[in-house]
């Protein structure tokens, strides 16, 4: 299955099941009705923002609308899955592993070119992500506050506050992504 289909066909079992029209599903999200109708349709490939607005909106982990098998172990090679992309290609997250409800993570690895810019809304109270920089160094905009974290440290935020993952750098940076949700 394409992944634009999966995600689309993922989007709609979650709204069917929590019983919303696409109309209350736009509302909650701030994602628009004709949007969220090509998504589901698979005739639209969603940002990591409008991904994370419809997860943010439906109360739902970001993964939940990606491939959600479960098995007694997982040996991942992050580069068989297309990535999620923003800002015009220059970030790209994979899914490592994705949302599982008995351990309440996911964990991406993600790559930021040069001068990417990432904002995030907030996600829901409590959710907070841990992330370990793997090559170059990472900006980090996390209520207002900046911090840039270098290679081979690791940072611990709150991410229900507004938060930006930016790359002003001339490297490429890499990253370990895990998002935690309070149960």
């Amino acid at each position: 299955m394409e992944p634009t289909n999966a995600i689309g066909e993922r989007l709609r079992e979650i709204r069917i099941n929590l019983n919303l029209s696409l109309d209350e599903t736009a509302k909650l999200t701030g994602v628009s009705k004709p949007m969220l109708g090509q998504i589901e349709r698979g005739q639209s490939v969603p940002t990591i923002t409008t991904l994370w607005k419809i997860a943010t909106g439906l109360k739902k982990p970001l993964s939940s609308f990606l491939d959600n098998r479960q098995t007694e172990y997982d040996i991942v090679n992050i580069y068989d899955a297309s990535p999620i992309t923003e800002d015009n290609g220059r970030m790209r997250a994979y899914t490592m592993f994705p949302y599982d409800p008995i351990r309440s993570m996911e964990m991406f690895f993600i790559e930021f070119d040069s001068e990417c810019r990432h904002a995030s809304d907030k996600h829901s109270d409590g959710v907070e992500e841990y992330i370990m920089v793997l090559s170059g160094k990472l900006q980090l905009v996390i209520n207002g506050e900046e911090v840039v974290i270098e290679k081979d440290n690791a940072i611990r935020l709150r991410a229900d506050v507004p938060h930006e993952y930016n790359n002003p750098f001339s490297e490429t940076c890499t990253v370990y992504n895990i998002i935690y949700y309070p149960k």
